[in-house]
């Protein structure tokens, strides 16, 4: 008999997951709810509520055959077999361990729902990040009371990069599953390693406890953004010795104890993972007493924000001190290429403060243009936002690249450098574009980690 899977929660991790899985296992019901009306719809049209390459024709694939969106929660925890929990977890604005700690008010609530709403056994499985032994807190919810339904907790974190989360779906380096070492977590287990199996070999599928599975996450996120913060320090120091950062990260990534992967230079690393992750480990190292290594790790998100502000002041000293006035066309909001997400992206720290350098913005992105009008709508009347990069730089006296999409590779530069104020500048940060070619072309050119290239 084919098992009915449930998702509750329709984002950037539900919707890509389930729909791979149905397409995967074709003998499996998957059903995934959200609160969100507009959102479900949005699954269920041609203008999906995200933007994911491959992630349409996944989607469309199995759309009504075994794959259904609705907004039935309370059915769809009744009729399901196993229940990915995928609601989001985002940092406490509020109260206790405000600006660190995760918030997880909605994840308590979907844990409510499940216990309201089961008839019979349930798999549960952890999809959102969640702090270190959350699942043990879900498990006092979950039997609590009169105990005539058993859960079997799961925690199988994602790795997911946005912008290849098909890909990453579809070929990943490891799935992890943490479950309990009993006759009845081994089961689960089991089951849900067959779920994966049906196309990622069994080497692949990582079996650990919950609670190292729950730390693994964190873990893996604070190590990436660590070598991104890593170079991007190495980088302020390059343009002081007038070394190449970029030939720096590849003098260190050909050591094989290293790799080159993550030593990009870059204003700065984004979305909606990696400062959340890192501070909610400072917070359970705080929590634990363990301060120093809190300090550690905090500093990863201080060397960000470093970056970040470090980017606006060399705008300012080379564009004579002053901004004030100028236009400035933003190339990119998106945290990074091939995704359409914008949260905690550099766009926004760096949008702000040349705002509040009285700067004049538009912005220009192929995909994350609604997004950035959210992300500014307190702004009003000192930013604008349009989709052609030609018409976002006329009149420009800067362009400041913040994402690295193919399509600015692309662009005529000598058109656009025809078209803006002079002296032009370009202050790329994600070292994407080719700054001799720009130089020539008549830019000042200013480059993350490498000498500037300035006519001036």
């Amino acid at each position: 008999m084919s098992k009915t899977i449930l998702c509750i929660g329709a984002g950037y991790v539900g919707g890509p997951t389930m729909a791979m899985i149905a397409r995967k296992c074709p003998g499996y019901r998957v059903h995934v709810v959200d609160i969100d009306a507009d959102r479900i719809r949005a699954w269920q049209s041609d203008q999906l509520p995200i933007y994911e390459p491959g992630l349409h024709e996944v989607v469309k694939s199995c759309l009504n055959r075994n794959l259904f969106f609705s907004t039935d929660i309370a059915r769809g925890i009744e009729e399901a077999d196993i229940i990915f929990v995928s609601v989001n977890t985002p940092t406490k604005t509020f109260g206790q361990g405000a600006g660190m700690a995760a918030d997880l008010q909605y994840w308590e609530k979907t844990a409510r729902q499940i216990k309201q709403h089961s008839r019979s056994d349930k798999i549960v499985v952890e999809k959102s990040t969640l702090p270190v032994r959350t699942a043990e807190a879900m498990e006092r919810i979950l039997h609590s009371g009169e105990r005539t339904v058993h859960f079997e907790v799961l925690s199988n974190p994602e790795f997911l990069a946005e912008g290849t989360a098909i890909k990453d779906l579809e070929n990943p380096d490891r799935v992890l599953i943490g479950g309990h070492s009993t006759d009845s977590g081994r089961r689960a287990v089991a089951e849900l390693v067959s779920i994966y199996a049906h196309w990622i070999s069994r080497e692949r599928i990582l079996t650990t406890n919950v609670w190292s599975s729950e730390l693994s996450k964190l873990a893996a996120n604070a190590f990436l953004a660590q070598r991104i913060s890593s170079i991007n320090s190495l980088s302020a120091l390059c343009e002081r010795t007038e070394a190449d950062v970029t030939e720096v990260a590849r003098a260190i990534g050909m050591d094989s104890r290293i790799g080159p992967k993550f030593l990009n230079a870059s204003v700065g690393f984004g979305g909606s993972c990696f400062k959340k992750d890192i501070l909610n480990l400072v917070y359970l190292c705080r929590h634990y007493g363990l301060t120093e290594v809190a300090d550690y790790w905090e500093q990863v998100v201080r060397m960000n924000e470093y970056q970040e502000d470090r980017f606006v002041r060399q705008m300012i000293a080379s564009m004579f001190n002053t901004v004030a006035g100028k236009r400035i066309a933003v190339f990119g909001f998106a945290f990074k290429a091939d995704t359409g997400d914008t949260r905690e992206s550099p766009a926004i720290r760096v949008c702000r403060s040349l705002i509040e350098e009285r700067a004049s913005l538009v912005v220009t992105d192929p995909e994350a243009l609604d997004n950035a009008r959210r992300d500014l709508a307190d702004c009003a009347g000192k930013v604008t936002f349009d989709k052609d990069p030609y018409r976002a730089a006329e009149g420009a006296h800067a362009i400041a690249v913040m994402t690295d999409w193919s399509e600015y590779k692309k662009l005529d530069f000598q058109k656009i450098y025809d078209s803006m104020s002079k002296p032009a500048f370009l202050f790329d940060g994600r070292n994407c574009l080719d700054h001799q070619r720009l130089f020539q072309t008549g830019f000042n050119v200013y480059p993350i980690g490498r000498k500037p290239l300035s006519h001036l």
